[in-house]
């Protein structure tokens, strides 16, 4: 596996695997990996026949007083891993060649990036927006994995490839999760074990309202309440919001019918927890 610093490299190599008719797929990660990227890693190698990685902390999505200095970096641990799957390239590079001195402008998807966690984290999703459309056009790939975890982030994504017209394959996959249901983060590793042992009540929240649609209710407040109370339960944890949306917009719905998608963001301490799930109705 080769390490690619320089943005020019990258763009050199995947010309070349292209024009060697090579399909690049591409997992593009703020590093700390765990199992959850290497799913998607996995699934990108069985679509692709050169797999790019990327690591890079990227600080434009991080606002005032947000975990940007203490997000966990490892990069030899990384590209152990990396290694170990099989990945051709892991592209690592400095802030200041991504964002170089003059760096004015910016991408956004609007609408979708102002609700839940735009709302909460206002330019959030403009600084993941402007790199994942960076780092589109540099590694140019076939196919690129996002995961579900992370749910608006990836309707956010699909609508950014879709407007401006970017002729790569979006893949969401499955929410990986640990042996206690807990979503697996990056974040995980910054939780107390008290703040773990709580954390247990996120999943049982989704799997909470998930029962009481199971059971015939069909007023989104009762489904909703529902998961909040499982949450509140616990002293630790802190909801920031819980929400029955469209999945295709992020707006509540107002009946539960059809597919839906329950999402919530939680705080156990400073640590902020994400995690949804989907809900159908025929």
């Amino acid at each position: 596996m080769d390490i690619v610093r320089r943005i020019l490299s990258m763009r050199e190599i995947a010309r070349k695997e292209r024009e060697s008719g090579r399909k690049i797929g591409f997992v593009p990660t703020m590093g700390s990996l765990h199992e959850g990227h290497l799913s998607l890693v996995r699934r990108v190698k069985e679509l692709a026949d050169i797999v790019v990685v990327s690591v890079f902390v990227n600080p434009k999505q991080f606002g005032a007083g947000e975990d940007l200095s203490q997000y966990p970096r490892d990069i030899k641990r990384d590209a152990d891993l990396c290694i170990a799957e099989g990945v051709d390239y892991l592209f690592h590079p400095e802030p200041e060649e991504v964002y170089p001195d003059g760096h004015a402008t910016i991408v956004e998807v609007e609408g979708l990036s102002r609700k839940l966690e735009g709302k909460s984290r206002p330019g959030h999703f403009r600084g993941v927006t402007t790199i994942v459309a960076k780092m589109l056009n540099i590694v140019h790939p076939h196919v690129a994995a996002f995961g579900q975890k992370d749910a608006q982030q990836a309707a956010i994504i699909q609508r950014l490839v879709k407007d401006l017209m970017i002729d790569v394959e979006v893949l969401v996959l499955p929410i990986v999760r640990d042996e206690d249901e807990l979503a697996l983060s990056s974040r995980n590793r910054f939780l107390t074990v008290e703040q773990r042992r709580a954390a247990g009540a996120i999943p049982r929240a989704l799997q909470a309202a998930r029962h009481v649609v199971a059971e015939g209710i069909r007023d989104p407040e009762e489904v909703v309440a529902s998961a909040r109370e499982v949450i509140e339960a616990e002293p630790l944890l802190k909801v920031d919001y819980v929400e029955l949306v469209d999945p295709r917009d992020l707006n509540p719905v107002t009946a539960v019918e059809g597919e839906m998608l329950l999402v919530l963001a939680v705080y156990a301490g400073e640590t902020r927890l994400l995690d949804n799930a989907e809900i159908r109705v025929s």
